[in-house]
């Protein structure tokens, strides 16, 4: 189904341009108000200076159609969501970008039942936001936030872990400048967890900026100079985790997915295909089976619902306990693994052990236009080249971003060096085909 605002998690662009300049937000408020049909929706945003304006125009529209506005402010989406499903509100907003870098923002909406909307839905709202697009933008909503919003999402979470003692254990985590910090102290404090909390002072336009899951190098760093026991870098609006064990070495995932699914004992779980091959054949060595399905932790927890799985997961960090929570959690998933160290008194890395990941490249293509792969020549004739020679020994995938005008060209194999080649091979053909066809489109 092809959706012109709506991606793979939410609506996301430039803050103050198409599809988030003043009156289409203003629309989207209305097309929402429209499916809602009254009642009171929850509101939360992260940290960047966009935030708060387009939280306020999205209000407007909503108002217009006489929903209600319950404003969280500075929340985790998890947050959000876990709020939508508490049974007071129709549905739940988060005003994030995630990871992206400050200049960019976006819309994800929840249900009352606290999970992503289905496709069909965000659909129906497309086609009124069309409608309404031709409307000027109304006067932005004054909102006046509510901090029990916040309280009762960390309190949900210190309630899940109450009964775990983490005594004698100490961390390192970074807020990447975004939403969790606005709860990761009282979370600590609750919990008595000795952590160091670091890139928690968000100015509006630090955020992810050098820190957090998409850059935990300085999470690491911190962890080895500390002599902490781990420590988690979450993204800007903590729906994801990138942990390291007491030497720096960073936990993905899919390493969380290899531990909690042995934890859990747990018959199958459900990855990505990014999920790295060398833990989908340690996963059916140990009698675990794998379900891969489209990137984006929305069609990970759709592919869970439908087989009643318990776990899911992406390499990114998106990491699902379906029996907890309606949406991936960056704060859940840290708190899980750092009980985990706690109750077998083992650290990090010994958790961890037990597979080997497969070499594995993934190489960034920009683009300005996101055309059929399936007809860039030059791009096929590369693949099939690297499949022949891994002889069903590696994988090749290339696909779109659903967030940013990317190419994504992703290369895993035994031979290290053969998947650097073919990673860089595919990408230069890519990059050929593309400028070739916008030189003939031009």
């Amino acid at each position: 189904m092809s959706k012109r605002y709506f991606g793979t998690d939410g609506i996301r662009g430039v803050a103050g341009e198409p599809p988030l300049d003043a009156a289409t937000v203003y629309a989207i408020g209305l097309a929402l108000g429209d499916d809602l049909q009254g009642g009171t929706v929850v509101l939360g945003e992260d940290t960047r200076e966009s935030s708060p304006a387009i939280a306020a125009q999205l209000a407007a529209g909503l108002s217009a159609r006489g929903v209600e506005v319950a404003h969280a402010g500075v929340l985790p989406t998890p947050g959000v969501a876990f709020l939508a499903a508490t049974g007071k509100f129709r549905a739940g907003v988060m005003i994030s970008a995630s990871h992206n870098p400050w200049q960019d923002n976006g819309i994800k909406i929840f249900g009352a039942s606290g999970y992503k909307l289905p496709d069909e839905e965000e659909a129906a709202i497309e086609a009124a936001i069309e409608k309404y697009r031709p409307l000027p933008a109304a006067a932005p909503e004054r909102l006046r936030t509510s901090p029990e919003l916040r309280a009762a999402y960390a309190t949900s979470l210190a309630e899940r872990f109450r009964d775990t003692n983490f005594r004698g254990l100490r961390f390192v985590i970074d807020c990447g400048n975004g939403a969790a910090s606005s709860v990761v102290g009282e979370l600590c404090a609750r919990l008595n967890i000795r952590a160091e909390i670091i890139a928690a002072t968000p100015d509006g336009r630090n955020i992810n900026a050098g820190v957090g899951a998409l850059h935990p190098q300085a999470m690491t760093e911190q962890v080895r100079q500390s002599g902490a026991d781990a420590g988690v870098a979450l993204d800007g609006d903590a729906d994801r985790a990138i942990l390291a064990d007491a030497q720096g070495g960073q936990i993905d995932g899919d390493c969380v997915l290899w531990m909690m699914a042995h934890e859990l004992h747990l018959p199958h779980v459900v990855g990505t295909v990014m999920t790295n091959l060398g833990l989908e054949l340690a996963l059916r060595r140990d009698g675990i089976a794998l379900e891969r399905t489209q990137v984006g932790d929305k069609y990970v927890l759709e592919r869970m619902q439908q087989r009643g799985v318990a776990l899911g997961g992406e390499p990114s960090g998106h990491v699902i306990f379906a029996n907890e929570a309606t949406t991936g959690d960056g704060l859940r998933t840290a708190l899980h693994c750092f009980a985990l160290m706690a109750r077998k008194r083992q650290p990090l890395r010994a958790l961890c052990a037990g597979w080997q990941a497969l070499p594995q490249k993934i190489v960034n293509v920009r683009v300005d236009r996101k055309q059929p792969l399936e007809e860039l020549r030059g791009t096929q004739a590369a693949i099939h080249t690297a499949e022949r020679e891994f002889n069903g020994a590696g994988r090749v995938l290339v696909r779109y971003s659903g967030t940013e005008m990317l190419a994504r060209v992703m290369v895993e194999a035994a031979d290290g060096g053969l998947v650097e080649r073919h990673a860089q091979a595919i990408a230069l053909a890519l990059q050929h085909d593309l400028r070739d066809r916008n030189a003939v489109s031009g």
